[in-house]
Parts: C-alpha cells; structure tokens; sequence
C-alpha cells in the first residue's frame, strides 16, 4: 500500500513539474546544516538568532539569522556532533538534540519557540503579539487577543482594519481601491458583494484569530483582486486531549444583542478533531435620507425627498468540524465540513415627497417593505499533505465542494397621495420570490522543491467549476387582492463558468535579500444565460506575472520592490440584464456584457528595526468595474459599468510605539489619490480625482489586571468614480479583566463613543443630481464571557483550501 501511495505522488509531481529533477544536480558536496524555527501555531519565526554549538563542550561554531519564512542554514561544516539552539525576542529560548553530522546535507527537525511567560514574585508577565504587526508580505491584524473584537461582528472588526473602509452599502475598500478578494482561513468565498456583507456581519468576531492584508499577492494565490486579499484566519485550538472554550455575549444599541460559540478539539495519538459553532441574534437599524433633483429635456426639475426607515434582524447559525490523521510523519490527509443556516428579516418604511418646487409637495408616496431572506451552504474539503523529504520537498492536494441555497419573499405595498393627503388611486402591491442556488467544484495541488540550499521552487494547478441559477418570480395584486404572476418583471438567469489555472514561482536567496518571480496562467469560460432573452458567452486567456524583490540594508533597515498583474471578474447577480424594480420612480439592472477589469501593481516598502513600515505604490486598472446611479426619465436606476481607466497612488505609514511599560500604541496613515477617466460613458465624460487619506490609532493602557483598549479613525473626503463621498470618524473603547490563570475572561465595551459614524455620498456627475445621508446604530455597548477549558500542549494543524476565491464572488450567508 505504501508503494502504491508513493508511485500516486511521484505521478503528480511529474505531472504538475516534469523538469524540476533537472536541478537535483546543482546541489553542492560541502556539508549543510538546515532547518526551520516555528511558533506555537506552526508560523515561522523570522529574523531569530540561531546558534550551532558543538555537543562536546557548548562552543559557539557559527551563528545567523532566520529568514522571512523562519529558515536558517549553516554551510562549510566539518563532521561531528552538534547542537543548534534559537533566541528572540518575546519567546524562551529552544535548542535541538544532540545530532550527528557525516553527509553533505542534514535537515534538524523544525523547533517550536514558546511565548516567554516570566514570573516576578506574584506577578506574571507574558509577552503577546501586538494589535497590528508588519510581515514581509502581509500586514497582519491580531484579533484574538484583542477586547475590541468581544461583541463585534467579522464585518465591524475589519472596519477597523489599517487600510481598510467599508461604504454604505458594505463595499470593502483596500487604500481606497475597491476590488477586494476576501478569503476565510485561506479560502475564496465565491459570494457576491451582498452575500459577503451578510457572511462577515453573521460572523461572531470572538471565532477570529487574526486579518491578513496582502496588498501584492504571489502566483501562487488566484489573480482575483485588484486591490489585494483579505484573509480572515479563523480560531483553532491548538492543544492535545480535550479542550475548548465557550464565549457568551450580549451588546445593546437601538435593540438588543446576543452571540455565542463554542470551540472543541480533541488530539490523541494520530488523529485530532475539531469544531466549532457558533450562534447570534444582530438587530441592526439604519436612517437612509435621499434627496434627489431630475431634470428633464426642456429643463424642468422635479424634487424628490425620501427617508428610509430601515429595520434589519440577522440570525445566524455557523459550524466548522473535520478531522486530521497522521498516517505517517510525513504524510497528514484531513476533512473539514463547514456551512451556515441563516436568516434574514427586513422591514422598510419609505416616504416619499414629489415637488415641482424644493420643499413644496404636489404630491408622495408611501412604501412599506418586507423581506424575508434565508441563506444555507454546506461545503466539504479533503485535503492531503505529503512531505516528500526532510529538505522542503512536498505536495498537498485539495478537493473542494460547496452548495449554497438562498431564498427570498418580499412585499412591497406603495400608496399614492395628493398634496392634500388624499389618496391618488389604487395602491400597488408587488411580491417577489426570489430562490437561488450556487454550486462550486474545486480541485488544487501545490508543489515546493528546494532545489539547492539558497533556491526554492514552487508550482501547482487549480480547476474550478461554478453554476448559479436565479430565479425571480414577481407577482402583481389584482384589484381584488389576489397575486398573479407578472410576466414582465419576472426572469430566471442561469450563469456558469469555469477557471482552469496554473502557476510557477522561483525564489532565490542571497546573503542580504530574496528574489522571487512568479507567472500564474488562467483560462476562463463563461455563459451567461438570461432564459428566452439574452444570452452572453466569454472565453479568454491571461497571463499574471509577478516579481518580488527583498533587501536587508544592515540589522535595522530592509527595503522591498513588488509587482503582479491582478483580474476583477464581475460579480454573477451584477450579470444578470434584467430589471428589478423597488418602486416606481427606482430600480436596478445588471449588465450581461460587463467585463472583466484589469490592474498592474507597484509597491515600494522601507521597514526600520522591523517595526515602522513606510509603503508606496502606483496602480493602474482598465475597463474599472463601478456602480453607477443613473437617471432615465423621472427614474434613478442603479447598474453597473466599466469605466475607461483607474489610476492610483498611495502611500502607507504604519509605526508601533511604547510611552511607558504600561501604555503602547500605534498609528497607520494611508494617503492615496485615486482618478478616474472614461468617455462617451452614457452620454457624458468622466475625468475626476482627489486626494484622500485614512487614519488609525489605537492606543493599549495597562492597569493592575485590567487591559483597556482605544482606538480611533478618520476617513477623509475622496471621490470614487462617479461618487463624491463625505468624511467618517469615530472612537471605541474596550476593557478586559482575566481570572483563574486565563482561564475565565469578561470584556466591556463601547462602540462609537460619540455616535458620530455616518455613511453619506452625493454625485452631480452625468445626468445625476443626488445626496444620501445614511446613519445607522453605530454606538454599541457590549459584554463578552469567554471560559478556557482543557489541556494545552499540542496544536491542531491549520489548513487551506482551494475553493476560496469562487466562494467571494457569491454573496448571501451571514
């Protein structure tokens, strides 16, 4: 059986590298000494002291440092017995057993470095990963220790992410670029913007370990997003036996509030099992005012006034569980089966005043909504890592399915009125049901060789396979009350496409830095179909190249110049053509021959001393996918375009700092200018831009046993296409006290100390004449309850899948 599995392997890596023994021989003959330094959660431990010492006497023989990925490595050994030992900061110190060296090449076995926890009389002090942390490649927000993040939901906390802004309507920004992919635990999530809005606010923020932003991915991620990655890394336990933790909370801003979760993990011998669920009640409030100016043809305007009253109530249900087996030392399959069973409920009041003069009636409208929506997905991975070789050489395969059922009633009922108050005529009365079903296939293998002590190479293959069918059912009320089906607002749009990828990276690296290029490959085709009406088919190939250049300038300063090539695909409802309508004066539409937009990315970084990071890059993106609200008539409708052209430019300073050993802190700037050009866009030009900046603090106080947290922002005006959005700011504060050795912790907070977060826009670009003001239940109070319990010792291993990109474009689980 074991020779089969290996054959089965070797078959693979021939197939996904075929050429890569080509290099087995530029291996050199002098002795080698390699290995690796990992945290408690397997993250490697970069720039570490690192010590070879002989076994004999403890003499130094040689010394240096990790690399970005925790590697370290000795060359020109003589023979002999040996030990190597590793320092840093924040962690106690770690060393190998005794080990023999006699060929040219010997890798240690990976040593784990544990937090440093020191006791001073009675007294314990830990050291503990700060809020914000600057990687190589990433930034890295850390949220699970965090007491801002106790009652906050996943979509609140990445709010508050450096860099990050979400709009009214849930659009996530990165440096002021939309086209963010989101990922959870390393997987795509195949959601549409809305369906995405509704995972992350459905998600309990006390199940997140930590945010990554990736502003230049590698190949080896899929090319989609132009702006970079988000990953949501979600909570696992990471110890032997049984243990867990239960988390209790309860928040109150306009309604009351209610989250839970709970965590298990059991290791014992070769195979380790896990789970968690979670379950919250999220009422949310909003005041959405829209005022409005048409003009028509001979110059005439008609004013319309509305003010939405928006009553939203989530209740979510999310599980993840699965299993690791170690078949061998090498060799790890798993299974995770993940999903949510969610629901939705809004009610909407909308009155409306129509004028022929600002401020004067002649007559309005009332629209009562209500929607019911529901959301249901069942995913499954199958994973398998096989470490081929103690010198880096291995191969990991995933398997990926996921199923998702949404469903949506709503009614609308719109009474029409005089200027007197009297009712004009008959009301009108729509329903729409609305089920939809997305089904996704993936399949991926990554491949890593060293090909010699300072060469690493890295491929691997992606095939994924994607079908959404929607199928609106509209009704219309007969004057008598009863529903027929109205034939001119009803569709079912039925769309499909798949993704066959591959890509190929080489990393060389010297004594002072790294050189990294990549080329990612993607064929897609796609159909959409509008069933009786339209019909759009695409096929297209593109090449995604990437460079990564890294230099260590001396101990305290490093500098990085990166490149890559990125693709926005449009969302699957925005290609649905078809006309929905909210009332009679407003509707949307998608647009069938939306295409794909285009970014080349550039980024400079400076790091000092590993901690004050300063970045600057340069974007160019074609055909920019962008929302537009248009005019037709007396009709505003909302769809979506590509402009011609997006340029941006940003710069990013982010700096932690101590002011005493009870008070540190951080900052992060982000200035950007973002303009934007097209022609001939329906009728008009669109050539605008501005400057704009982002700002962040967060301030951590310690006090007794008690750790309080402040945190502050302000986003400042900026123009986004045809959009001209007004500046938002706001402060929280939080305060956490642990018990019983950590076991037992209680955190207070309070979102929006002042109330003073609001979401408006406004826009006088083409046939618009429009200002939104939008405010929701910002200001939060909160109290979160979390019980450690179990052993401690070894970890449950974290896993990726391949099926995360298809899952952002979605949109719907909560």
């Amino acid at each position: 059986m074991k020779s089969i599995t290996t054959k089965i392997y070797y078959t693979l890596l021939l197939t996904i590298l075929g050429f890569s023994t080509a290099f087995a021989q530029t291996a050199k003959s002098t002795i080698t000494i390699t290995g690796k330094l990992v945290g408690e959660q397997n993250t490697p431990i970069d720039y570490a002291t690192v010590s070879l010492l002989k076994a004999t006497d403890s003499t130094v023989v040689k010394g240096t440092l990790t690399n970005g990925d925790g590697v370290y490595s000795f060359d020109n050994i003589t023979p002999g017995n040996y030990i190597v030992k590793g320092t840093t900061v924040g962690y106690n110190k770690v060393a190998s057993a005794v080990f023999s060296v006699t060929n040219a090449r010997l890798a240690v076995p990976d040593l784990t470095m544990h937090p440093n926890v020191k006791s001073l009389n009675t007294v314990t002090i830990t050291s503990s990963r700060p809020l914000i942390e600057r990687k190589i490649d990433r930034t890295v927000m850390n949220v699970e220790n965090s007491v801002l993040a106790a009652g906050n939901t996943a979509m609140e906390i990445l709010e508050r992410a450096p860099g990050v802004t979400v709009d009214k309507d849930d659009n996530i920004s990165l440096k002021g670029k939309q086209g963010v992919t989101v990922m959870i635990n390393d997987k795509l999530t195949y959601l549409s913007a809305a369906q995405l809005a509704t995972l992350l606010r459905s998600t309990d923020g006390t199940t997140i370990q930590s945010i990554e932003i990736i502003t230049n991915p590698s190949a080896k991620y899929d090319a989609a997003g132009n702006s970079g990655i988000i990953n949501i890394k979600l909570k696992k336990n990471k110890q032997s036996g049984t243990n867990g933790s239960v988390n209790i909370g309860g928040g109150y801003s306009k309604h009351p509030r209610d989250n839970m979760s709970l965590n298990l993990n059991h290791k014992e011998g070769n195979l380790n099992l896990f789970g968690t669920f979670s379950h919250g009640d999220n009422p949310r409030y909003r005041d959405l005012d829209i005022s409005r100016i048409i003009t028509d043809n001979t110059g005439k305007h008609t004013y319309f006034d509305q003010l939405t009253q928006m009553s939203q109530t989530n209740h979510y249900n999310n599980y993840n569980t699965g299993a690791d087996y170690d078949l061998t030392s090498k060799h790890i399959i798993g299974f995770v089966i993940s999903g949510y069973s969610n629901t939705e409920n809004d009610n909407n009041f909308t009155p409306t005043t129509i004028g022929a003069v600002s401020g004067v009636a002649d007559s309005s409208l009332n629209t009562s909504s209500s929607i019911k929506q529901s959301y249901k997905n069942l995913a499954f991975n199958v994973n398998d890592r096989y470490k081929i070789d103690t010198l880096g050489q291995e191969l990991s395969i995933d398997l990926d399915y996921s199923k998702f059922n949404n469903n949506s009633i709503a009614q609308y009922n719109t009474d029409y009125f005089l200027a007197n108050g009297s009712k004009q005529h008959d009301p009108l009365l729509l329903r729409n049901q609305t089920p939809s079903t997305i089904e996704i296939y993936s399949g991926k293998a990554d491949y890593a060789k060293p090909l010699t002590k300072t060469i690493k190479l890295e491929a691997g293959a992606k095939l994924s396979s994607v079908k959404t069918d929607n199928d609106l059912r509209a009704q219309k009320a007969l004057v008598d009350g009863t529903y027929i089906n109205d034939t001119t607002r009803t569709n079912r749009f039925i769309y499909s496409e798949k993704i066959d990828a591959g890509y190929i990276n080489l990393n060389k690296q010297f004594k002072n830095g790294s050189v990294q290029v990549g080329l990612r490959g993607e064929y897609t085709q796609s159909n959409g179909n509008l069933v009786g009406s339209t019909q759009v088919d695409r096929s297209y190939f593109n090449l995604f190249p990437s460079v990564f250049l890294n230099r260590t300038l001396d101990k305290k300063n490093e500098i990085s110049l990166s490149y890559s090539r990125r693709i926005d695909r449009p969302g699957y409802g925005n290609l649905n053509p078809f006309i929905y309508y909210l009332d009679p004066y407003t509707f949307s539409k998608g647009n069938a021959f939306l295409k794909p937009q285009y970014t080349n990315n550039f980024e400079f970084d400076y790091t000092y001393n590993k901690t004050v990071n300063v970045s600057v890059g340069y974007s160019r993106t074609t055909d920019v996918i962008t929302e537009l609200i248009l005019t037709q008539g007396n009709k505003s409708f909302q769809t979506n375009d590509n402009l011609q052209v997006q340029n941006s430019y940003n710069i990013n300073i982010y700096s932690p700092y101590t002011i005493t050993n009870w008070w540190t802190g951080s900052f992060n700037f982000n200035g950007f200018y973002l303009g934007f050009k097209s022609n001939g866009l329906y009728g008009g030009n669109v050539d605008n831009g501005r400057a704009a900046f982002v700002f962040r603090t967060t301030q951590t106080l310690l006090f007794g046993k008690f750790k309080a947290e402040i945190s502050g922002n302000y986003n400042s005006s900026l123009t986004y296409g045809i959009y001209n959005i007004f500046p938002k700011y706001g402060i929280d504060a939080a305060l956490s006290r642990s018990f019983a050795n950590k076991k037992f912790n209680v955190k207070v907070g309070l979102d929006d100390i002042f109330n003073m977060r609001r979401n408006n826009i406004s826009s006088n670009e083409l046939t618009n004449n429009f200002i939104v003001r939008q405010k929701s239940d910002s200001r939060l109070l909160k109290l979160n309850i979390t019980y450690n319990f179990g052993n401690s010792k070894i970890k449950k291993r974290e896993h990726r899948g391949g099926a995360e990109d298809e899952k952002g474009r979605v949109g719907g689980g909560n």
